[in-house]
Formats: structure tokens, C-alpha cells, sequence
């Protein structure tokens, strides 16, 4: 047997017998677990946004274990069971790589990304956008959103026109800022500039989540760095001038 095989039947039996034994476990439910999956999840996003790979490889372990434990709920309702979710996605790996499993030609992974629209309303999904889950964040939906009419062809033809879209917002936005009248029409455009961004992240292959959460990050440490020299000094940071804060900031930046 395979060592992924054996270790995937160890986690398998350990669920088993937590689920016979432990309190805990015995009294989780399929509801109950929902909020630590997220949890789980982003703690992941974290590890890979530090590009700390052994807590990469432990976090995984965590979601691993959620869906070997949803999987035996399910298993004692009768609903389904862990063979069945990986027969599941097996499946639909074969049938939305025909390019691999039959005789499909595909020239790039953008025509592997049509096919795989393309095929998900072939087979039963009703609209191109069913797939996005209404709970994602707005920046992280967005992004889902446009990857996916881009795959059935509704898409600009050049990476300038949608800079050039990124700009024509910006000015809508501009312009109904300075008329400050319309805080719900200034908002619309706030949004469309937004999304124009995001749009345009995806032509430059940036991931514009990841992208503002290393901006986040920056941040906070320059900050931090603020905070530090204010201290150092035997003040608070509100005590600062302006001119000084931009001090200590040019000082962190020249240190990374």
C-alpha cells in the first residue's frame, strides 16, 4: 500500500475511534463544525500569505481532518460517506478535463478554463455565476465573478481597455465626490472602481485579495515601527507631529 493510502486509513480509524469515545467529537455536528471550517480555512490563507510552509502542511492537516469528520456524520445519517466524496470529485475531474481523459484539444489554460465553464452548464449548473457562493468576501467574489464570464467569452479583447475602464471610473468617481450630493451614487461609483481594479488585477496575473493583504501587512509592521520609536522616545504616539510620523515611516521603509 501506498504511504498516503496507509496514513489516509490511520486518520480514517482515529476519526472512528474519537467519534466512538471522545465527548467532543461524539457531540459535533455538521452545523457545528461550519464556523471552525472557516476558521480553519483562513488560518491557511494566513500560512500562505507568510509563505510559511510547515504551518502550510499543518493547517491542511486541520481542513483534512473536517472533511474526514463530515464525512462520518454524514456516514451515521445515511446521507454519504467519504468514499462517496472522493469518487465525487474524481468523477468530476474526468469529466471537466476532456482534454486529458478524451480527445479534447486545448492550446492554454485559458481554453482549459472555458472548457471547464463551458461544460459545468452542459452539465446541469443554470447559469455561468451559480458557482459563486454568496457568502465570499466582495473582493475575493469579484474576482470568482469575472474569472467566470471571462470563460464562456465575455471579456475585453486587450489589457489596455480595461486600464482604460480602470481610469473612466476613477473620473466618474472623481466627479461625483465633487458634486457631494449623492452619498448612494458616490458609493456606485466607489464600487465600479473597485471592481474595474479587481478586473484589471486579473489581466497583470495579480490576486488582488492577496495583493491588499501584503499591502495590510506593510502597513501594520510601518506602523508598528511608529509605534516603537514613539515609545523609545518616552511618548505616545498621538504626541508625534505629523512631519515625524512621516520620519519614522521613511526610516521602516528603508529597513525592509
Amino acid at each position: 500500500m501506498r504511504d498516503e493510502l496507509k496514513a489516509f486509513e490511520r486518520l480514517l480509524d482515529i476519526m472512528d475511534e474519537l467519534r466512538a469515545k471522545c465527548p467532543w467529537d461524539k457531540s459535533q455536528t455538521i452545523e457545528s463544525l461550519r464556523y471552525l471550517t472557516i476558521e480553519e480555512t483562513y488560518e491557511l490563507s494566513e500560512s500562505i500569505i507568510r509563505n510559511d510552509m510547515d504551518d502550510v502542511r499543518k493547517e491542511l492537516g486541520d481542513l483534512m481532518l473536517h472533511i474526514v469528520f463530515y464525512s462520518k456524520i454524514a456516514s451515521e445519517k445515511k446521507a454519504f460517506n467519504i468514499t462517496d466524496v472522493l469518487n465525487g470529485i474524481c468523477e468530476k475531474l474526468i469529466v471537466r478535463h476532456p482534454h486529458i481523459y478524451a480527445d479534447v484539444k486545448v492550446a492554454n489554460a485559458d481554453d482549459v478554463k472555458s472548457n471547464w465553464e463551458k461544460i459545468k452548464l452542459k452539465t446541469g449548473e443554470k447559469s455561468v455565476l451559480a458557482g459563486v457562493p454568496a457568502s465570499l468576501p466582495a473582493m475575493v467574489k469579484a474576482y470568482r465573478i469575472q474569472e467566470k464570464v471571462s470563460g464562456v467569452g465575455f471579456d475585453w479583447e486587450h489589457r489596455s481597455q480595461v486600464f482604460d475602464k480602470v481610469m473612466e471610473e476613477a473620473n466618474e468617481l472623481k466627479t461625483e465626490v465633487e458634486k457631494n450630493q449623492n452619498t448612494q451614487k458616490t458609493e456606485q461609483e466607489f464600487g465600479d472602481l473597485i471592481f474595474a481594479l479587481i478586473n484589471y488585477a486579473r489581466y497583470i496575473n495579480v490576486n488582488p485579495e492577496d495583493a491588499l493583504e501584503k499591502t495590510n501587512k506593510k502597513f501594520i509592521k510601518r506602523f508598528s515601527f511608529i509605534e516603537k520609536k514613539a515609545k523609545e522616545s518616552g511618548r505616545k504616539i498621538q504626541d508625534l507631529s505629523l512631519s515625524e510620523m512621516d520620519k519614522y515611516w521613511n526610516e521602516s521603509k528603508l529597513s525592509e
